[in-house]
Formats: C-alpha cells, sequence, structure tokens
C-alpha cells in the first residue's frame, strides 16, 4: 500500500482522532462549536489533516441541502465527520471547503 505520511501539528492545543491519537488539526483553525453531527455536538474547522475525503453526496442537514463527504483518519480509517463541498443556500456558502469534525471522534491533546 506504500508508506504512509501523517503531519505532526506542533500548536499546543491540537485535536486528534480519540481512536488512534493521530493529529487532525489545531485550535486556531476552529470556526464554531454550535455545529450538530450524526453523534452529537460537532465543531467547524477551516483545515483538517491526516485525512482522507470519501465520495461526495447531497445530504439533508439541519441548515438544508448541501453536498458533502465524509471523512476518515489516515491512520485508524474512523469517520470523524465530513467537508462541505457544496450549500445549496446563500445564506450557507461561507462552510464551503470547511470541515466538520464530531466530538465524540475527538480529542484534545496539549496544553488546554
Amino acid at each position: 500500500m506504500g508508506i504512509l505520511f501523517k503531519q505532526y501539528l506542533s500548536g499546543d492545543k491540537i485535536y486528534t482522532c480519540s481512536q488512534c491519537k493521530t493529529h487532525c488539526t489545531e485550535h486556531s483553525q476552529l470556526i464554531s462549536k454550535a455545529f450538530q453531527g450524526r453523534h452529537g455536538r460537532a465543531y467547524l474547522f477551516s483545515d483538517v489533516v491526516n485525512i482522507t475525503v470519501g465520495p461526495r453526496e447531497d445530504r439533508m442537514l439541519i441548515t438544508g441541502l448541501h453536498t458533502v463527504a465524509d471523512i476518515y483518519c489516515i491512520t485508524c480509517n474512523s469517520v470523524l465527520g465530513w467537508k462541505y463541498e457544496v450549500a445549496y443556500e446563500e445564506s450557507q456558502k461561507y462552510k464551503e471547503g470547511k470541515f466538520i469534525l464530531e466530538k465524540a471522534k475527538v480529542m484534545k491533546e496539549g496544553s488546554w
């Protein structure tokens, strides 16, 4: 399958995969904590690393129809959340290209 290359983040507040502790994003990338995921609360981030992106699909969410793609940890393949590809309502366009990480799927690491 090849060599797995992971990015290690150097910030003091890091979100990691709750299953394998692979670094996902830094606290500085957090946009909002006011989101809902499949398993409860979720966070919106501007950038996430060490993921693979699944196939795109249309999904009816609380805020309307969006085209999203599930995101997976590159180490353990756990579903961490999703990436917003397309938002059909004008008021939701700010989400395009952003990432949802579900609170139940990530852990905080560092000096919180």
